[in-house]
Parts: structure tokens; sequence; C-alpha cells
């Protein structure tokens, strides 16, 4: 319990500072903090602020905001209302409470539907535009979603419970509160789904074992009926499927879905034969066996790997062919992973399942290279001092959800204070926050303004394209500037709210495009912003941040003025005819802006001179590591790869430089090529008898 209080009084802390800092209100900044973890679990793909409080036709209203347009994701309305409690012990709340916030949404939702409530809202107000979508997007609606959020305690565990109707469209409820928070957020892993087939979902599944006893990962070919994928994908939705990289597996491909739509109507008995089925993962399976084979009872923490498509369309069915569902048979192959092995394992399963597409699916999973390299950087990397003060600081880098907090969590009392000195909260940073600042500095301010899960999805086709093409720009300098541009883009967040001219809401959108229109508008001169000067001063020099506020104050305009026949402002930022309104805009800078621009040109050849320092302190590490293992670690190495196709002679020769160390020191270019080597056979499976064992999923022997 004490656990649950500190993490409360943490989480009202931050708050309370952000709010001295910003101005803003501390419920608003409540309800974008906490959603950031419903879209980190994918329970909802954005969120947006609305609030509304208030009585019509004699019942009382209420939503504080939604996770966005039913028509862009799979069909489902998930309505917020946030109930933040800024004291330090957390009140407890029981069925009642819940069940009458619930109601308060489900009557904002049946007001939505009525014409004479939305006339009734001035169209400028976020309210106008929540119900407007609501009704428009109402066709396309399979499933309301109510979420309570809040940081009080809620007494029993409550996730994706059905609710009954609103028309025909069923409604389910789920409290996220304090408890649920801290454990999600403390284990640093997404929460974990246990489907009981044979309990909850019409039956057990039959299959058959596909792995011997030897093998390290049990595997099962089952067999699922429609109707059970369905109602599993209806209760759960895209948190079945795994959270970083749902947004790839999703991706429509029209002929795809039609021509599964079309079998599930006119020839659902074909569906086996004509669909290539499901890859999956479990934590555990519970089965048992009988005279007509294996039956899977239950599954721990499913999560569907490949076969996004195939799912959705089949939940989309409950809509249009629902009579058909049970005729529908689909394959899915099994593969039981323990939690301690997932990290390593479930992305390469993914990957050769999804080896079909251009960006692979897994490609982008939390131990990518790139966010092994940009972690390595935020765990070495000091920052100068900032403004008045004297101690270098980092800037910590969560690859994984909840490092921060788990790292922490380890230490002892000094060395948490160290830690805290050290790593300072406020310079904490996630794959989400990278992608929000890097797409908004390539001048993308539509694509941030899509959410937090839409816009990775979009940043990750890019770096997954780059980082092939070559990693050899993400290096020191790279991140150095990053950190400039968080740097950038957190200042901005806390300046606007304290503007004349602030509208009072949008402040994500206005901060998003003010950098991208700053940056457009240097682009045109020739010239790039000075990222140096903001690293080395760790903050925003006066003038610099004078010419952002002035682009933003400009992009304020246009967003707020939607374009004849838009009435959603939200709606409106998404749209790239939103970005092309702000960058043809004019902006008087004034003078100062030139004093923190710089060449393009200027700004490339300190990245070249950052490559060769960074070279040279990488020889040196090196050639250390190839030291340290010593020469009979590299003779060893050689052995096995001398024989093996994948390395070359070139490699051959490297590898006997460095086995003979003691009688001739190998340089550094060809110890930096020995662990190049050490990674590339690590890859194709290799052990040294000296080193503890791995566990290794070989991509060789895999044909795809």
């Amino acid at each position: 319990m004490e656990d649950l209080l500190e993490f409360n009084r943490d989480l009202i802390d931050e708050l309370r500072s952000e709010a001295a800092s910003t101005a803003l209100p501390l419920n608003d900044l409540a309800f974008e903090r906490l959603c950031s973890t419903l879209e980190a679990e994918a329970e909802i793909d954005t969120s947006e602020r609305c609030v509304f409080v208030d009585a019509a036709a004699g019942k009382s209203l209420r939503i504080d905001g939604h996770g966005g347009d039913p028509r862009e994701g799979d069909g489902t309305l998930s309505v917020i209302v946030c109930e933040f409690f800024d004291t330090d012990q957390p009140p407890n709340l029981n069925a009642a409470d819940a069940k009458k916030l619930f109601g308060h949404l489900i009557n904002f939702v049946a007001a939505a539907r009525r014409s004479e409530f939305r006339a009734s809202l001035h169209a400028a107000t976020p309210a106008h535009g929540t119900t407007t979508m609501i009704a428009e997007a109402w066709p396309a609606t399979s499933k309301v979603k109510l979420i309570l959020l809040t940081n009080g305690i809620y007494s029993a565990r409550t996730d994706a419970v059905l609710a009954g109707k609103i028309g025909e469209v069923p409604v389910t409820y789920n409290i996220w509160d304090l408890s649920r928070l801290h454990r999600v957020e403390m284990t640093g892993s997404k929460e974990k789904i246990t489907v009981k087939f044979a309990e909850d979902f019409g039956g057990a599944l039959p299959a058959l074992p596909a792995s011997g006893p030897e093998a390290g990962f049990p595997s099962y070919l089952a067999i699922i009926r429609g109707s059970q994928l369905a109602q599993l994908y209806e209760k759960w939705g895209a948190r079945l499927l795994e959270s970083n990289i749902r947004s790839f597996i999703q991706a429509r491909r029209k002929s795809v879905n039609e021509g599964i739509r079309d079998t599930i109507k006119s020839e659902p008995e074909m569906f086996f034969s004509y669909n290539n089925g499901l890859s999956a993962t479990a934590d555990y399976v519970e089965a048992e066996v009988d005279g007509a084979g294996v039956r899977i009872l239950a599954a721990k923490n499913l999560q569907i790997v490949n076969g996004g498509q195939t799912t959705a369309s089949l939940h989309a069915a409950l809509k249009h062919s629902p009579e058909n569902l049970d005729r529908v048979r689909v394959q899915i192959k099994l593969t039981v992973v323990p939690a301690e092995t997932s990290e390593e394992i479930v992305p390469n399963i993914s990957k050769y399942a999804n080896s079909q597409n251009k960006v692979s699916a897994a490609d982008f999973f939390s131990n990518h290279p790139f966010h092994m390299r940009t972690e390595s950087y935020s765990r070495r990397v000091f920052a100068p001092p900032a403004q008045g003060g004297s101690r270098q600081t980092r800037w910590f880098y969560e690859r994984a959800r909840g490092q921060y907090l788990v790292v922490r969590a380890k230490l002892g009392a000094a060395d948490r204070k160290r830690f805290d000195q050290e790593h300072p909260k406020s310079q904490l940073f996630a794959k989400t926050d990278l992608a929000k600042v890097e797409l908004s500095f390539r001048m993308k301010p539509d694509t941030v303004s899509k959410g937090a899960q839409k816009n990775f999805s979009a940043f990750a086709t890019e770096i997954g394209d780059s980082w092939t093409a070559s990693d050899r720009k993400y290096d020191e300098t790279w991140f150095k500037r990053l950190v400039a541009k968080l740097v950038i883009f957190r200042a901005l967040e806390k300046a606007i709210p304290r503007q004349e001219w602030y509208p009072g809401g949008y402040r994500a959108n206005i901060v998003t495009y003010g950098i991208a229109k700053l940056v457009h508008d240097a682009e045109k001169r020739g010239k790039v912003i000075d990222l140096d000067a903001v690293w080395n001063a760790q903050g925003v020099p006066d003038g610099m941040m004078g010419c952002l506020l002035k682009a933003c104050e400009a992009a304020a305009d246009v967003i707020t003025e939607p374009e004849s026949g838009i009435r959603n402002i939200t709606e409106w930022a998404k749209k790239q005819a939103c970005w092309s309104s702000v960058a043809r805009g004019q902006v008087d800078y004034g003078p100062d802006l030139e004093d923190h621009l710089i060449k393009a040109l200027e700004a490339r050849t300190a990245e070249r001179d950052g490559r060769r320092a960074a070279a040279a302190i990488s020889g040196i590490e090196a050639q250390a590591k190839v030291i340290e293992l010593g020469g009979a670690f590299w003779e060893r190495l050689r052995s096995w790869a001398s024989p093996n196709r994948a390395f070359s002679l070139k490699d051959d020769g490297i590898l006997k430089a460095c086995s003979q160390q003691d009688r001739r020191l190998p340089s550094e270019r060809q110890c930096v090529l020995a662990i190049d080597i050490l990674a590339r056979a690590r890859e194709e499976g290799y052990l040294d008898d000296d080193e503890a064992p791995r566990i290794r999923i070989t991509g060789r022997s895999r044909a795809h």
C-alpha cells in the first residue's frame, strides 16, 4: 500500500509542478498524463480533451474526453470520464460511484445523436465538435467503450465488461484506477490478457502439438471459430495485437479486406482453405488431453503477432454477417513463450511471420538497434549544466515503457537520490515523445496531430527505411540534437499557455505546427535552427523563443479557423490542408531570427566532425574489448566461422589478427570490424564455450 501512496504522491507532485509552470488547469494536465498510459496500453488510439458537464432532457451529462474518431480505427467509440483527486490520500470508489459516472457518459453519447442538442452547442466549442463526430460516425460505430480514468482506488478489477447497448451498438465499460495505473507503469510491461476459451468464449480450441519434447518453446496448431475470434476482438480490441506493432498490422489493404469479407458472406466454409490464419504467442497455455486430442482451455497474455486484418475483418462481420461466423474456421500457430524471454523471442516470431511486408511489423520493437543505440547514448552522454546550474545530467530514454521507474525502484536511498539528481524526471522521454518531436522538426505536424500511436507508426516507417539505408547518421551528434529538439518542444509547451493570444485549447497542435512553421521558413532561407546552441545551453535562447512563439501564434490562427465545411478543430489539424495553409502564411520574425539560424552546410559539417570524433572513440573502445576477450576467444570464433558461408575471407583475416594479439596488437579499425563480425555470428546462433547460454532464433535456416 505504501508503494501505491508514493506513486500517487509522485504523480500529484509532477502535475502540480507542471500546472505551476504552464498555468494550465490541473485536471487538464491529469487527463493528458493518464491518457498517455491508456495510449501505450492500446486502450485508446489517441486522446482528445472535451469537457462538458450539464443537463439535458432532465438527465445529467458528462464527458472529459474521447479516444478519436471510430471511422479512423476499428469502429470503437471510446468516451472518457476522468475523476482526478488532488490529495495525497486517494479516496476509495465503489460500484455505485462508477455506475453513476458511466451513466452520465451514456447520457452524453445518447444526447450527441440528437440534432436539437447539437444545435444548442456553440460551434467553436470542443463539445460541439465531439457531438458532431459522434453523430456522423455512428453508422460506422461497432462498439461504445466507456472508460473511467482516476487516481482513486476501485475495489475490483474491471476490464471490458459488457454493459448493454445504445440502440443496436454494444457498450462495454472499463476502469483504470490508481492500482491499475501503478501496476502497469511500475512493471514496465503491458497488461496481460487471459483468455478462457472454454469458460467465456464458447468452448476450448482443438489443437495438435506442433513441437517435439526437446523444443524450448512449445507450439500448437489450433483451430478457432470465427465467432470466437470476433468476440475476443470485441472484448479487447487492439490490445490483442502487440502494442508496438499494431499500427502496422492494422494497416488497411482494401483488396485483402474485401476478399475476406466476401468469403465470410458467400463461402464461410472455405475460409480455412483461403486464409493463411494467425500467428500468436502466449506466456502460458492451459490444455487438456482427451480421446480426440489436445484441447486448449485458456491462454495467458495471448497476443496476435500476425493476422490483424483477418481478426478485424471477422470482428466487422459481427455487424454484416453474424450468422456465418460459426461456420468460419481459422487456423492459429500458437507458440508458448515465457515472459522472461518474450522481449527477445516474440519480435523474431513476428518478424518472420510478417516477412511479406515491406516494413516488417516487428522491425520497430523496443529491441530494434535504433532504440538500443538511442538508449546507449542516453545512459552515457552527459548534458552540459543548464544556465545557472553546475551539475551535468543525462536525458533518460525509455525504449521499453517503465524502465525509469523500474531502475529507480531497485536503488537504495542514497543511490536513488544520486540517480534523481543525474536523471531528473523532467528529462525522461519515451518512444512516442521521440517520434512526436522528430516529425515536428521534419515538418509533419498534421501527422503528429493524429495522436501518439498513429504518429509513431509513421515515424517507425521513416526510420525503418532510413536505418536500413544507412545507420551512420544516428550518431552522438544526432542524439544531442534530438535532445535539443526536446528542449524546444517542452519549453513551448510551458510557454504557450501563458501567451495572451492562446485560444485556451489545442496546445499540442499549436506546438507541433509552430515548430514545423519555423523549420519551414528557415529552410526557405537555406538555413536550419541552431540546435547545437540549444544543446550547449540546455535551454532555448530568448530570441529563438520569441521567433518560435510568433510561428505558434500564426499556426494557432489557422488551426482555430478551419476551412469551410469542417466543424471539428482537432480533425482539421490532422489534415494536410491545414499544414499547407500554415506553411503558406507570412510571419514577421523581426531581426532576431537570423541570430539563431545556421547554414545547412555548416550543420552538416558539424555532423561529419562529430562522426570522426565518435569513430576514434569507438576504435579505442573496440580495441579494449578485443583485448579483454583474449586471443583464444577470437580463435574459437574463427574456427566456427571459417566453414560458414556467411563469413568472408576478409572476415577470417580480421579474426586471425585478433587471435594473434599476443604477437601483434590489431589496429583500431580491425577491432571495430571484429566486433561487427562477432555481432553477426551471434545473430547466426554462435555461442562461445566460455559464455553463459543465450536463447537465440537463427534466421538463416528459415525459408520465408
